[in-house]
């Protein structure tokens, strides 16, 4: 597991750097919403494309897959929303706790994938959030609409459009169309898919760096402390154990512990704001689960690791 601490150092390097930029230097808030467009529809594409198209997708046992992480992913979700109720958390809250207690950094996770498993780490990862992604979305667009913060000027939202247009289900529909098919990709286009998908781990880093906020209320402690417990805790040790009963090997298991290991992503403050959610609460779990998710990644898969011998 010396890799890990290969995988830790540069996404410290790169958060602490996209936080300085932003800050010192790229103070532009357009610059990082391009970036973010960016990373979302074309770099990360183009690598969960390039990566589960070459994939050996016989090592991945696709039930237990399905199951070790929506099964873990929806028993929180309940979970969740049973605590807000039970600290009467208002509807935004609530929003916000859900989010930050189901939603995954697919960034992050990417880094570790890569770091650990190669290209066979990241088409695995990638299959994984083909499943977690439309999952998450489900539930929180869903909690959002009915407890958001009632907006005449917000613009409703169609889940099953946003599902059907998400770039990264898209792009895992197609690289599994590729793998399964055999078609042979043009060299100059798999050349072309290769240097688009190269920027996707530094430039979603960066941005989550970037992204990280620190004001908090007396309250804020309370939601961010239960949030980060049941998704950097509670989800992953679930996903772990359910995986390891049902066999789950290597590379699976990594990504399944990865997948449900990693801080809220950034485009939870996004989602809040379009859809009426606490985007102050939402921008503070999210910087502290990224901080925390530091330690907690490598505990995580140290474990697992330890517990699938």
């Amino acid at each position: 597991m010396d890799v890990i601490t290969d995988g830790i150092a540069p996404i410290i390097l790169l958060l602490r750097g996209g936080l300085l930029l932003r800050r010192r230097f790229l103070t532009d808030e357009r610059f990082w919403a391009g970036l973010s467009w960016m990373s979302y529809w074309v770099f990360t594409p183009a690598l969960f494309i390039t990566s589960i198209g070459e994939a050996d997708l016989g090592i991945v046992a696709p039930g237990p897959l399905f199951a070790s992480v929506a099964v873990p992913i929806l028993l929180v979700a309940a979970l969740a929303f049973g605590v807000a109720r039970l600290t009467r958390a208002n509807g935004p809250q609530l929003t916000s706790l859900m989010q930050g207690s189901i939603r995954i950094n697919t960034y992050i996770g990417l880094v570790f994938a890569s770091a650990l498993d190669g290209q066979a780490g990241v088409a695995t990862f990638a299959l994984a959030s083909a499943i977690v992604v439309p999952l998450v979305n489900l539930v929180c667009v869903t909690t959002l609409s009915i407890h958001g913060a009632a907006d005449a000027t917000r613009p409703p939202s169609s889940l099953w459009r946003d599902l059907a247009t998400n770039p990264l289900i898209l792009a895992c529909a197609v690289g599994l169309m590729i793998n399964v098919t055999g078609i042979r990709i043009p060299g100059f286009l798999h050349t072309s898919l290769e240097m688009v998908a190269s920027p996707a781990l530094v430039a979603g880093t960066l941005i989550a760096g970037a992204a990280l906020r620190f004001a908090f209320r007396l309250r804020d402690l309370l939601d961010i402390g239960i949030a980060s417990v049941l998704k950097l805790g509670l989800l992953p040790l679930a996903a772990m154990s359910f995986a390891i009963a049902v066999g789950t090997t290597e590379p699976t298991l990594t990504s399944i512990v990865l997948i449900t290991a990693v801080p809220t992503a950034p485009s939870a403050y996004i989602l809040a704001a379009r859809m009426g959610g606490d985007t102050r609460l939402m921008a503070a779990i999210t910087g502290a689960q990224t901080v925390l998710s530091i330690a907690t990644i490598p505990l995580m898969l140290l474990l697992s690791d330890a517990l699938s011998r």
